[in-house]
């Protein structure tokens, strides 16, 4: 028997089939049928507790080709049912082992509609999960942290490279890649364009990027509050003027705070992979895969920001371009992984940007 202890006072039993321990986290959901190999080892995950809204979970097992990370920083993992026996030709571990291996807290038989139904009312939550049985005066002082409890300012590091690294040394084109806890899909995709990466942590500063030459600047997605990230927010500023910028999720936050514009938290988020997006520059419209918990306040973009892309359930902006400086950045996932592959062309669009600008360059 396990517990999840909401920080407004409710207790939910169910339960545990993975890692005996405890964790406390930010309580959200995920509205994605498939693709949970690629959830579990996102890490825009890092310091969350995640509810599947698919009702069984597990199935297909877990393969070697769809990590997102190489290892989960998941808080926790909540499912109304975990398969016990998967069945895919690819697959080489079960979830049970998986989440064992990974020292995930885990808990199924419980109501996970009705658990999102009530975040979907009173906003994201902080909760604490156990694989056991907790006493009342416990589960009193759990309570208590609950009410403070916030997502660390330094999950970056935790899920950013130490140091710098190369991938596809013999690419055409060379682009600088800050980690903010890159997804594989990511690199992957523009591996397939044929960049070559040169990935830097974190905590690399404007001066080591230029430094090194280079002309065309990546920011990854990543977890946590960006106007916590005051030191990365002030060395992209730097760059501004200097190199052509891309960024996707938490790296399109902090390009828009170095812009000048504001981000806001959502009252529970967009994690799914069906959420309908429209370019406003050509009314088309895209089913996007999402997973952020905060959103830049279009009522707060400077003259020189052009809104090119809006959620259309919620309207939210969810993509700019900055005139002048070749700044470009998208709050969803082109890369997919898990979703719908509609705005792979984003990087096609955005590979072409660079080639005609290393030839006007030339």
């Amino acid at each position: 028997m396990g517990m999840l202890i909401l920080s407004d006072g409710t207790i939910i039993k169910g339960d545990s089939f993975a890692h005996s321990g405890n964790r406390m986290g930010e309580l959200v959901f995920n509205t994605s049928m498939t693709g949970y190999q690629e959830i579990l080892t996102d890490p825009s995950y890092a310091g969350q507790i995640v509810i599947m809204t698919y009702p069984e979970i597990g199935n297909y097992g877990i393969n070697d080709f769809d990590f997102e990370a190489d290892k989960s920083y998941l808080a926790g993992f909540i499912v109304k049912k975990h398969c016990k026996v998967e069945s895919h030709y690819l697959a080489k571990y079960n979830i049970i082992d998986y989440l064992k291996n990974q020292n995930i807290v885990a808990l199924e038989n419980i109501d996970t509609r009705n658990l999102v139904k009530k975040i979907r009312e009173t906003g994201t939550i902080n909760a604490y999960i156990s694989s056991g049985e907790l006493d009342n005066k416990t589960i009193a002082e759990i309570l208590e942290q609950l009410q403070t409890f916030k997502i660390s300012k330094d999950i970056i590091h935790d899920v950013s490279c130490k140091n710098k690294y190369i991938l596809n040394p013999k690419g055409l084109i060379t682009v600088a890649l800050i980690d903010y806890g890159v997804k594989k899909g990511i690199l992957n995709s523009l591996i397939k364009r044929d960049f070559r990466i040169v990935v830097y942590p974190a905590t690399v500063s404007a001066d080591e990027i230029l430094e090194d030459n280079h002309s065309i600047v990546f920011l990854s997605n990543g977890p946590g509050d960006p106007a916590d990230y005051i030191y990365q927010i002030g060395e992209i500023k730097k760059l501004f003027g200097k190199v052509s910028m891309f960024g996707i999720c938490l790296g399109y936050q902090m390009l828009a705070l170095a812009a000048g514009a504001k981000t806001y938290k959502l009252k529970y988020g967009h994690r799914g992979a069906n959420h309908p997006v429209i370019n406003l520059l050509t009314n088309k419209v895209i089913i996007t895969s999402q997973n952020h918990g905060y959103a830049v306040d279009a009522d707060t973009l400077t003259k020189s920001m052009i809104p090119v892309y809006k959620n259309i359930n919620d309207d939210t902006l969810e993509g700019f371009n900055i005139e002048g400086l070749n700044v470009f950045a998208v709050q969803f996932h082109p890369e997919a992984n898990p979703g719908p592959n509609d705005a792979d062309i984003i990087f096609d669009e955005w590979t072409e940007k660079i080639k005609k600008l290393k030839e006007l360059t030339r």
